[in-house]
Parts: C-alpha cells; structure tokens; sequence
C-alpha cells in the first residue's frame, strides 16, 4: 500500500522524486504520462480496473482512492461550462457559486472565420473549467450542417469541413493548454436529432472522408484533442458509441489516436461490442434498462459489472479492459492528475471580453440597403424595439447546451445603453412560450393583442428594430428536436409583413442558428443575423447597430430561399430525411442522396441560387479584391518502399483595399474546382481564407499557401486520397458566389 501511494505521489510531485525529464508548459511529457501509466496498472485490481471505464455518478468517473487516483469530472460545453447537477439526478443541484461566462454559440464562433479568436475561447473557456474542477469539457461539436432543420445546428462549426477543420484545432489547443481536455463530438454522422438514436446512416465512404469526417481528423492530428465523444445514431449497422469501423480502424489505427473515446450519455448498447470496439469510457444514467432508485446502478453498465464478469470467465480477455485503463489513465494524468494546472478563473473581465470580441466578430450583415445603417448614436428619434428575443434569454435553453451565465444582456439593454438620447419603446409582439426540454408549450399569453400592439408601436415610431428568429425551444434549435419548418415561428413572418406596411423603416436582427426563409425580403432594408452570442450578446448587437463595431461576419452556412432548395430536402423523400422504419418502428434507415453535394456545394454544382450565400456577409465599408496571381514550389520525396510522391503548394497572392471611409475587416476566401475531372466533384470548395483588418484607404497584400493535398479527392476503389493532374480553378473572392478566377496546372 506504501508503494502504490509513493507511485501516485511521484507523478503529482515530479521534482520531488528528481525526475529531470524536461516537461511541457502546461504538462507532464508522454514520456513521463507512459511511465507513470506502467507504474501504476500493475497496482489496479480488476475490479478498480473496470470502474474506471464506466461512470459513477451524472458527469464523474470513479478515481482509485486507495491510490490516491482522483475522480475525473466532466461538464457539458461547448459554450460555457454548465451548472451543477445532483449526483444522480437530471435536477440542477441549486448551488450559488457555478455560474459561468457564456460564450458565443459555435455557429457564431465559425461565423467569424478568425483562428486566434477560436484560441481565446478555448483559453477562456479551459480556464472556466479549471476553476469549476472541470477536467474534460464536452465539446466542441464538429458534425456537419446537412439540414436547416437539425435542432442541434447551433452547436456545430457550419456546413463547410475545410472551416470547421482550421477553427476546432486552435479551440482545442486553447482548451487544453490549461491542463483541461476537449471531448470532440459527435464522432461521426450525428446530423439530425429526430430518431438520433436508432438512425443508420447509409453514406458513401468519398462522402464520409471528404464531408464528415475532416475536422473530427484535424481535432486529432492537428489539435491533438485527448477525448471524443461518440455518437447516438448507427452507421453500418452499429452504433457509433462502438463501432468498428469508425472507433477501432479509422480512430484508433489510422489517426493514432491515443486518447479515451466517450459515450454520449446512455449510447452504449451491448458489453462485447462496447469491449472490442473502441470504446473506453461509458456514461449515462440508468442505461442496460435500469430505473431510478437502482442500487449502484452505474456497476450495471455494460462495461460495469457485465464486463467484468466477461473477464472472469475468459469470455473477453483481460487485456481488452487493459487497453481502455491505459486510455483513461493517460486522460486523466493530462487533466486530474497533472500537477502544472493553474487554478484557472471564472466569470473574470478578460472572458467577457473573449465573449465579447467573439460575439461582435460573429454578427452578419446580410442586408443594408440605402445605408440605412449604421444609425447615429446620438439620435432623438423614437426607436420601436418589437420582437420578444429582444428580452428573452438565449442562454438558459437549448438541451446540454444550455448554461447559467453570471449575466446575460439582452438587445433591448443593450439598444437603450448605445441610444441614451433616443425615446425607445418595447413592444413584445409575438410569444413563443415557456422553454422545455422535449415539449412544446404554448404561450400563456394573448398572441392577438401582442400582435396588434406591436403594429400601433411600429406606426408610432421613426424607426423600428425588430429583434426575432428562434429561441432554443424544443424544436427549434434544441436537443432532441427537428424543426418543423423553415419558417420563423410564432406568426414573425407575418408582423414582419405588417410591420413593414406601416412603417418602411425596419432593422431586422434575428437570432438562430439556422437559416430561415425570408418572404418579405424585398419589404425590409436591413437584416442582421446576430446568432445565439451568450453573456454579452445585447452589447455587442448594439455595437453593431450604432457602428461602434463594423460587421465582419461572413455565413458558415448557406441560406436558401425554400426548404426544397437545400440539398437534403430536394429529393423530397423520408429516406434521405429523418429516414424510414427498417423493420419495426425503433429502426431507422436514411440514405445521404446527396453524397459529397452539401451546402453550397450543392447549390454551385447545381445551378440553384441561395438566398444568401455560404461566405457572404456585408460591411459598413467597401473592399477591392485585385492583382490575383500565384507562384508555384513542387518537391518530390520518394519514401523506402514507397511510390515516389510530388506535392505542389500554390502560393495565392491578392491585393486587398479598402475602398470605403471606415475601418473594417474583410474575409479572402480561396475555393478550388476542377471541371474536367474523371469523378463528379463540386464546383468549388473552399480550400483557405484569410481575415485582413484594412483602415480606409490601405492596401494589404494577402498570402495564401495552397497545397496540393488539399486538392485530391477519396477514390474508393483504391481506399486513397488521390490527385489529378490537369488545370484547377482557383476562386478568390469574399464568398462562395462573388470570386474571381484563375487556373493552375498539376503536371
């Protein structure tokens, strides 16, 4: 017992021991990690063993306390480290002290198209974490935006894999420099939330490798991320929780990665599958069928008491369970057991400011015409606020996501704070009820007379600000729950409309982290998609409205026009989606048609204009986007074995101006295409971008590298990324629709 406490103490106080094996900032080295594993699972009985592969508690996994192992705690993320929970109860434990910052959405946070800023939410956010005694938070999410109508769409990074790739490694790294871990999710294909459990996903391998799984492959290559977290739905017929293919071949094998994969809670469904197929760590409540009130209902996992006895028979070798033990000690000797952790801080002004900085970068300007903004701060005018978003919060809904911020301002504060000598007045408008986790409740109030208020406000006003969108209720952009629709619930549509006749001079700000149809697009002069922008979402609205901030937000996502117009829905058929029984009504298959085609990459390749554009965001100034050229560098490296091998990198200058009278920040996008290829490809993929902050009047030239990796395509048949030779379009612009172009040769 003495030597099982000295192996633990020497890992907590390494100069103590005189261990000189040089160390990382923020952390033990693998070297030291490795060693230390080997010391102590000699020391681990089975049963100590197998506890630490299952949960213990809501958000806990078990340490070894005779060996002074402590427990490993997570919490939901990926914007805000959530509140307390009692220890085996969906019931928040009512503490005093476990409020956060809340940060930006992820969909705002793409929207910035800014890698430093995806660092400093990282930073701040782990050291939230720290504080909190958080060791992995959960998240961030990276699936892929296929539908408008996924209610869990808010928490990802967009639909495009190249951008979401190039912000999940900073956020991660940010993360973790401070002895926390990232717990990337949902690995893989989890892009809807109806039937989310029991869906299969039938998608070809090209789609797979070049849509859905490239930033989940940056998160671990790139970004080294210690932990992710695996999916409800089915792919190739097993859940993604343990399936094979996914957790075991591509993972653990191909991407080497070393880290413990996690279930998403109540994921796992079998004890040999979870053993075999690359999971390590199961969490949830009462899984396996058990209810409330269950005594130690956590050993009864299917990688608790049923995986152990598994062992003792012979039936699963114990060298199985050995391999996950390793996983969730190096996990925990990253986070609860490294003795270089900070204590971290919560709430502190440096992260409202991250918020903030986040938040004002993220905010999109899709619509202004006539210049009606920005407006005069100092004006007297009467200012009609309608819309009951601008009141509501965003942050204390949403499912896991959901957050209990130190404060959250809201438009309407933040419009009163930036307008200190205007005369405004608050209309509600419309009601979208109460916020409930898994049920839609109607609102308590008379819509009608909101309605009619609302229009008698607008009429009696100089300028109306319409602040509406979604709410992060059940179906909406919620856990759990599809939208129904394209359309703004609640009757927006039509007091918009209303609104409009009675008074043409309409701001609209909507907050979503979907797309939304817009039929009264021609009756409104401005339209501003804010997103969900947590703690300091009215200020930086407000920042925005008054020109305090000049926009810079560019679309992760494609804005359609109908519902039909996105890829998904096009074809019109339930197999495509939410899917179909596939034999009795717990059973669902769905059939991706579209393939590789997603966002604006089917909207490109088919000829079907979007409403608003993926990349697209306006600017209170103007940029000249000139002088396209690009030089070439190519190197062969011929490896022992191996096939000679060339890779090109193009090196994409342009001379960015900024032609207008303020300051600003714009956004070069670099898209390549290939016409004449021997497979169907889209007609451009974004491939690098670059933001650039111009005063009025100057001029940058901007530096893209282009590898030719970038370029390939998955050839199935071979089980390869392949490269074509032959001309390549490049598109440099400031969004997928409004480019210039150039071509390049690969020999």
């Amino acid at each position: 017992m003495k030597n099982a406490l000295l192996v633990i103490a020497s890992a907590l106080v390494l100069s103590a021991c005189g261990d000189k094996t040089p160390q990382p900032q923020n952390g033990l080295s693998d070297e030291v990690i490795e060693q230390r594993i080997n010391e102590i699972m000699p020391q681990l009985s089975l049963d100590e063993k197998v506890k630490l592969c299952h949960a213990q508690s809501k958000f806990s996994v078990p340490g070894v306390a005779r060996l002074g192992i402590p427990e490993l705690w997570m919490s939901d993320g990926p914007h805000g480290v959530r509140a307390e929970f009692e220890w085996d109860t969906w019931n928040y434990a009512g503490w005093t002290n476990d409020s956060c910052t809340a940060f930006p959405a992820l969909t705002a946070l793409a929207s910035t198209f800014n890698p430093n800023l995806a660092h400093d939410f990282g930073h701040a956010l782990g050291e939230e974490c720290l504080y909190r005694g958080k060791n992995v938070i959960l998240g961030p999410g990276v699936n892929i935006y296929r539908t408008p109508l996924n209610g869990r769409n808010f928490e990802y990074m967009g639909e495009d894999p190249f951008l979401a790739s190039t912000l999940v490694v900073p956020y991660i790294k940010g993360v973790q420099e401070n002895g926390v871990a990232t717990c990337v999710k949902h690995y893989a294909l989890n892009n809807q939330e109806v039937w989310r459990g029991n869906v299969d996903v039938e998608v070809s391998e090209r789609a797979l490798r070049e849509i859905y799984l490239p930033a989940f492959k940056a998160a671990v290559t790139e970004g080294h991320t210690w932990s992710i977290m695996g999916s409800y739905n089915r792919y190739l017929g097993q859940h993604c929780c343990h399936n094979k293919t996914l957790l075991v071949d591509i993972l653990k094998d191909e991407w080497q990665f070393d880290g413990a994969v996690v279930t998403d809670w109540g994921g796992a469904h079998n004890t040999q599958e979870a053993a075999y197929n690359g999971l390590d760590i199961e969490m949830g409540t009462w899984t396996n069928g058990l209810t409330a009130g269950t005594r130690n209902a956590y050993d009864n996992y299917y990688l608790g008491v049923p995986f152990l006895n598994a062992i003792k028979s012979g039936e699963i070798p114990e060298s199985v369970l050995d391999e996950k033990v390793r996983r969730v000690l190096r996990l925990m000797l990253r986070t609860s057991m490294n003795p270089y952790r900070k204590p971290g801080s919560l709430g502190s002004e440096e992260h409202c400011q991250t918020a903030l900085n986040v938040a004002r970068e993220a905010i999109v300007l899709l619509k202004n015409d006539n210049h009606i903004l920005p407006l005069d701060p100092n004006t007297t005018k009467k200012i009609a606020v309608i819309g009951e978003n601008a009141t509501r919060s965003m942050c204390k809904a949403g499912g896991s996501s959901e957050l209990k911020p130190k404060f959250e301002i809201s438009p309407l504060e933040g419009l009163k704070k930036a307008f200190p000598n205007a005369n405004i007045t608050y209309s509600m408008g419309y009601a979208g009820g109460p916020s409930m986790y898994g049920r839609v409740f109607p609102p308590s109030i008379n819509t009608d007379s909101l309605f009619k208020a609302a229009v008698a406000t607008a009429a009696d006003a100089d300028l109306v600000i319409f602040v509406g969108g979604l709410n992060k209720s059940h179906q909406q952009d919620c856990e759990d729950g599809d939208r129904q629709s394209l359309d703004l619930p609640f009757g927006q549509n039509e007091l918009i409309e209303k609104i409009a006749e009675v008074n043409p001079n309409i701001v609209t700000v909507f907050i979503s982290g979907n797309a939304y149809a817009m039929p009264w697009i021609e009756k409104v002069p401005a339209i501003v998609q804010a997103w969900y922008l947590g703690s300091e979402a009215g200020q930086a609205i407000a920042d925005v409205l008054c020109g305090e901030v000049n926009p810079s937000g560019k679309l992760p996502i494609s804005f359609p026009v109908r519902l039909e117009d996105n890829a998904v829905h096009s074809f019109g058929e339930d197999i495509v989606y939410p899917g179909v029984e596939d034999g009795n009504q717990w059973l669902h298959k769905e059939t991706y048609k579209e393939d590789i085609l997603v966002g604006y990459r089917w909207h490109d390749t088919k000829g079907i204009k979007p409403l608003f554009a993926f990349g697209y965001g306006l600017s209170y100034t103007s940029f000249e986007i000139s002088n396209l050229d690009y030089s070439t560098m190519k190197s062969t490296i011929k490896k022992l074995n191996q096939p000679e091998k060339t890779t090109y990198v193009f090196r994409i200058t342009a001379k960015v101006k900024n032609t207008g009278d303020c300051s600003g920040s714009e956004v070069v996008q670099v898209y390549v295409g290939k016409k004449d290829s021997n497979v169907e490809r889209a007609a451009k993929e974004l491939k690098g971008f670059q933001k650039v902050f111009l005063n009025p009047g100057e001029e940058k030239t901007v530096e893209i590298n282009l590898s030719s990796e970038k370029m390939k395509y998955f050839d199935v048949d071979q089980h390869d990324w392949v490269l074509e030779s032959g001309d390549y379009e490049i598109y440099i612009g400031n969004s997928s629709d409004n480019f210039q172009e150039m071509s390049v040769r690969i020999d």
